[in-house]
């Protein structure tokens, strides 16, 4: 059963003026090792969350704005917002906003005569729309919007042919272009770009961010990477390991220092938060530091869409049964600009690390499985196929050993639009990174309530390789990415964590 809206009736929860507080307790635990004896010992926390319910104007900047993820997700939401229908050979089409966690997905709140109940996850706390999203963005290409869309071969013809009068006339900004991090064969579209050195780049970005939000009318600007891969910088002490030295680099115009860090670096001195959906190393030790100091939120890394989205699932399940992955091998071909650009080793170098650390959590969980030290044999392989343009194809094999030295295979055949898979993502992304930015946190003797760390690790569900504060573990398992996420989002209007034990239900009365 799915109800649309829906009130708490609870005394750890009230209101005032646009602050939604709900008063909730915390139940974790400590372990203490004395010897070769540990002991978990149940813990309460008593944590306040603080909601500012008024939802702002939000302005989003995408670096790339023209690629097949730009034009994407600014035709899909240009088409929901003018409720744009389109005949295919399949029937009518109407749009939507499949594929998105916020506008697509539920949540359960309990059960009634007999029957789950389960909300619209946007529906847990005030959110944006996506239809009132004001875009904008760079790109080191000047085409507009509605022809790169065409470019991008991603949506049907006849839904490109009526998103044209809404595109034509919206054009990127001049962006930073850099031959030496990105393909090589990149640079024939590389005709609209930021002059100047690293310095004056980044204050041309900070100024172009300023325009942007003033000409817009917007309260709010995120700005997100959705451009090429980028091969990984070097991180090097004196370079870019502090936030002192990394501002210092930008000044000397030191080389090391890669577009996507630069355009970090303007949105932190301006207090943008800044996403990375692309699996460099963008958030260099410097720019977290920086990001940290400034309390500007910041999220990473690599859009979780396809392949390892799957991968964080089953192998997941499959440590979770007891059963040991032994090789995982990862084959993918596609033909779009993201599948040239990663034709270079140096950029597939980014996306093969990005691809290959999701299972590093899930082996360690389990030291029945692994003995210290061992991992399961992975292999991932990415080639460009230019006929195959953004109908990506994912193939891969896992072998797992079971029972007294049995042996499982599973292939699986994955074939995906990879535009359409990562446009709801980026929309989820910017969406939860505003709302987080209204969420603060005030424990037990604690006099000021605290927005969350600047490292945004609530955004973990949405990226293969999740940035997380020094010191936090880096979850992949995509249920308890998703469990987190929920919630928190239950936690600040006073429901207890989801869970299925359904207690009440089972009891037998005899």
């Amino acid at each position: 059963m799915l109800i649309p809206s829906f009130e708490v009736d609870s005394s750890n929860v009230r209101k005032e003026g646009d602050v939604l507080i709900s008063s909730y307790d915390y139940q974790t635990t400590e372990i203490e090792q004395a010897g070769s004896k540990w002991t978990v010992r149940p813990v309460v926390n008593q944590i306040e969350f603080q909601t500012n319910t008024r939802v702002p104007k939000l302005g989003v900047m995408l670096v790339g704005w023209g690629g097949n993820n730009g034009s994407t997700v600014t035709g899909g939401i240009l088409a929901n917002k003018h409720g744009i229908t389109w005949m295919t050979k399949d029937g009518l089409r109407t749009p939507n906003y499949f594929g998105s966690l916020t506008q697509a997905s539920t949540c359960r709140v309990g059960n009634f005569n007999g029957e789950e109940v389960h909300v619209p996850f946007k529906s847990l706390l005030p959110m944006v729309e996506p239809n009132d999203i004001v875009l904008g963005g760079w790109d080191i290409s000047n085409m507009n919007l509605a022809d790169s869309m065409e470019r991008a071969k991603v949506l049907d013809f006849e839904l490109q042919r009526q998103l044209v009068p809404y595109m034509k006339d919206l054009t990127p900004l001049p962006g930073i272009y850099d031959q030496d991090f990105i393909a090589a064969n990149q640079e024939e579209r590389a005709n609209n770009l930021i002059k100047g050195t690293k310095s004056e780049q980044v204050e041309t970005v900070r100024r172009q961010i300023r325009e942007f939000k003033e000409s817009s009318g917007v309260d709010k600007v995120i700005v997100l990477w959705t451009a090429n891969t980028e091969r990984f910088a070097q991180v090097m002490e004196g370079l870019n390991d502090t936030a002192e030295n990394l501002l210092a680099s930008i000044e000397k115009d030191e080389a090391e220092v890669s577009p996507s860090t630069l355009y970090g670096a303007a949105c932190v001195l301006e207090g943008v938060p800044y996403i990375n959906g692309a699996p460099q190393n963008t958030f260099v030790p410097g720019l977290i530091d920086l990001a940290v100091q400034k309390g500007v939120l910041i999220g990473g890394d690599d859009f979780k869409s396809g392949q390892t989205k799957m991968k964080s699932v089953l192998v997941d399940f499959l440590v979770g049964a007891g059963i040991k992955p032994t090789a995982i091998v990862s084959y993918n071909h596609l033909g779009n600009n993201d599948g040239m650009n990663l034709s270079a080793p140096q950029t597939f170098r980014s996306k093969e690390i990005s691809k290959s650390n999701v299972v590093d959590d899930m082996v360690a969980s389990n030291s029945i499985l692994y003995k210290p030290g061992e991992h399961p044999d992975h292999v991932v392989v990415i080639k460009y196929v230019p006929y195959v343009a953004d109908s990506k194809r994912a193939m891969d094999e896992y072998s797992s050993e079971i029972f007294l030295g049995g042996k499982q295979t599973i292939v699986m055949h994955n074939t995906c639009e990879d535009s359409l898979l990562a446009s709801p993502i980026i929309l989820d992304l910017v969406l939860l990174a505003e709302l987080t930015t209204r969420i603060k946190m005030k424990r037990e003797g604690q006099e000021e309530a605290q927005s969350f760390h600047p490292v945004a690790v609530l955004l973990s569900y949405l990226t293969k390789a999740p940035l997380v504060p020094p010191g936090m573990p880096v979850v992949n398992a995509l249920a308890k990415q998703r469990a987190m996420l929920e919630n928190v989002m239950r936690a600040c209007i006073g429901l207890a964590p989801s869970n299925d034990m359904l207690l009440l239900e089972s009891q037998f009365d005899a």
